[in-house]
C-alpha cells in the first residue's frame, strides 16, 4: 500500500507540474503579445475569377500577413449554398451573382455589399439543344428548362420570359445546380438551360448548344459582400480583401494568356475559351450607374412576379466605406 500511495504522488506531482508549466507558457504568449492568427473565411464562388487568381498567385499572402489574418477557403457551385454558409458564420468574404444578392437582402442576411464585379453583359445566356427545334425564346412555351434556383440564371430567365410575353409558369422549370444541369443537358433531359459562363460559352464551342436571342439588352452585375459581423469587427481585413481583390482583376486583365491558362487548370476547359470569356468584360469593382439601374430593375422584376416578397432600393444597400477608405487618394 506504501508503495502504491508513493506511486500515486510521484503522478500527482507531475500532473501538478505540467500543469504549472502549460500555465507559464500561456503567461508568456500573452505577455509576448503572440496570438493565433485571426481565421478569415473567403468563398469561391464558382471557378473563375480574381478571387481565383488571388489564391493562385498567393496575392492575399503579404496584405493579410501584415494583419496576422491567415485564409480558410471553401468553395460553392453557386450563390444560394453560399449564402446558406454565410448565414452561419462559416463565409466572412465572398461575391454573388445578382440572384443570390436580390434574394439574400430580401431575407435579411447578415452580409453587406461592399462593391461589384462588374457589368455583367456577357456573362449569362439561355442556352437550347443545338439539334432541337427551340429557335426563339417563345418557342420555350411548355418545354423543360433547367436553372439553378436563386442564381444569376434565374434572375435573367425571368426577365428575357418577361420580356418576349412569357412567365416561368409558362415552362417547366427544374432547379439544378450547374454541373447536375450540364449533365442533364447533354443527355436531352433538358431542352434549354438558363446558364452563365463558362458553361455557356463551352457548349456552345463544343456543337451542342445555341444561344436564345433576348429583345434588348439584359445585365446581370454581380457584387463583392462581407458578413455584418466579421466587417464590423474587422475593417481593415475588409480593406486589404479588397485591395487584393482589384489587384487580381487588374493583373488579369494586363495578363489575359496566363489568367486564361489559370481558369483552364480549374475549369478544364479549352485555353482559347476562357480567353474569349475573361476579354469578354473587364473586371471593376467600382460600381457604376448603369449596373445599379440594372440591380434595382431586377429587384422590380422579381417583386413583380412574387419571387422576393417587395421591391427595396437597391442604392440603401451598398456600403461605400470600405472601398473608399481602401482606395483613398
Amino acid at each position: 500500500m506504501k508503495e502504491y500511495r508513493k506511486h500515486l504522488t510521484a503522478v500527482l506531482l507531475a500532473i501538478i507540474s505540467i500543469a504549472v508549466l502549460a500555465g507559464c507558457n500561456s503567461d508568456a504568449g500573452k505577455a509576448s503579445g503572440k496570438s493565433d492568427p485571426l481565421k478569415v473565411h473567403i468563398a469561391l464562388n464558382g471557378k473563375m475569377g480574381p478571387l481565383v487568381i488571388a489564391k493562385e498567385k498567393g496575392l492575399f499572402n503579404e496584405e493579410f500577413s501584415k494583419l496576422d489574418a491567415q485564409i480558410e477557403w471553401s468553395e460553392f457551385q453557386s450563390g444560394p449554398p453560399l449564402l446558406e454558409s454565410l448565414a452561419s458564420n462559416r463565409v466572412d468574404l465572398s461575391f454573388l451573382g445578382d440572384g443570390a444578392l436580390i434574394a439574400g437582402i430580401d431575407k435579411n442576411l447578415p452580409f453587406e455589399v461592399i462593391a461589384q464585379t462588374g457589368r455583367g453583359e456577357s456573362s449569362v445566356r439561355i442556352l437550347a439543344q443545338a439539334k432541337g427545334n427551340i429557335k426563339q425564346i417563345e418557342d420555350l412555351k411548355g418545354k423543360t428548362v433547367g436553372v439553378a434556383s436563386g442564381t444569376t440564371g434565374h434572375v435573367y430567365l425571368i426577365k428575357a420570359l418577361k420580356a418576349h410575353g412569357l412567365k416561368t409558369d409558362d415552362i417547366k422549370l427544374i432547379n439544378l445546380q450547374p454541373d447536375d444541369a450540364q449533365a442533364a443537358f447533354e443527355t436531352k433531359k433538358l431542352d434549354a438551360w438558363a446558364i452563365w459562363n463558362p458553361y455557356y460559352l463551352n457548349n456552345i464551342e463544343k456543337g451542342n448548344a445555341v444561344a436564345l436571342k433576348v429583345k434588348g439588352k439584359i445585365l446581370a452585375p454581380g457584387a463583392i459582400i462581407a458578413r455584418n459581423g466579421f466587417a464590423e469587427e474587422h475593417p481593415e481585413i475588409v480593406e486589404a480583401y479588397l485591395k487584393v481583390y482589384k489587384k487580381a482583376a487588374d493583373w488579369q486583365i494586363e495578363n489575359p494568356d496566363e489568367a486564361s491558362e489559370i481558369y483552364s487548370k480549374e475549369t478544364k476547359l479549352p485555353v482559347s475559351t476562357v480567353k474569349t470569356i475573361i476579354t469578354a468584360e473587364e473586371p471593376n469593382i467600382f460600381f457604376t450607374e448603369d449596373a445599379i439601374k440594372a440591380q434595382q430593375e431586377s429587384i422590380d422584376t422579381l417583386a413583380g412576379v412574387g419571387y422576393i416578397k417587395k421591391s427595396f432600393n437597391f442604392k440603401n444597400h451598398i456600403n461605400n466605406e470600405y472601398i473608399d477608405d481602401a482606395f483613398k487618394k
